[in-house]
């Protein structure tokens, strides 16, 4: 990718769009075939309940899956605990929280910016 002024003293490294910082610097999620930056409109999350030994766990799929450079999800697990103050498990590209918390997460995912949607029963 050829950059404005390459190679003149006028050069600059190329930036985020979102978060101003050089390429190589940045942790924002990116696509990994494109390469751009990923917003939490992108990602189509589903959010279901299912039922493990008479017991409620809602997963959380539809994450896009990132690098190891670039990969916010045990973030927004770890906020996600303690929001809702239930465990978990964080696989590589969904979350499990024990409990019915199906349509709280619904809402907590929209308000975030995320396209979430309800699946199952």
């Amino acid at each position: 990718m050829s950059r404005l002024f390459a190679g003149t003293q006028f050069e600059q490294p190329a930036t985020c769009e979102r978060c101003a910082k050089p390429v190589g610097l940045c942790d924002c999620p990116r696509d990994a075939k494109s390469g751009r930056v990923l917003s939490p409109a992108d990602q189509q999350l589903r959010i279901r309940r299912e039922q493990r030994r008479g017991k409620f766990v809602t997963v959380v799929r539809g994450f896009t899956p990132r690098s190891a450079k670039t990969n916010d999800l045990p973030a927004l697990f770890k906020q996600l605990k303690s929001t809702f103050a239930t465990g978990g498990s964080l696989d590589a590209e969904m979350i499990e929280l024990q409990g019915d918390h199906r349509d709280r997460l619904v809402e907590h995912f929209r308000k975030l910016g995320y396209p979430a949607k309800a699946a199952g029963g």
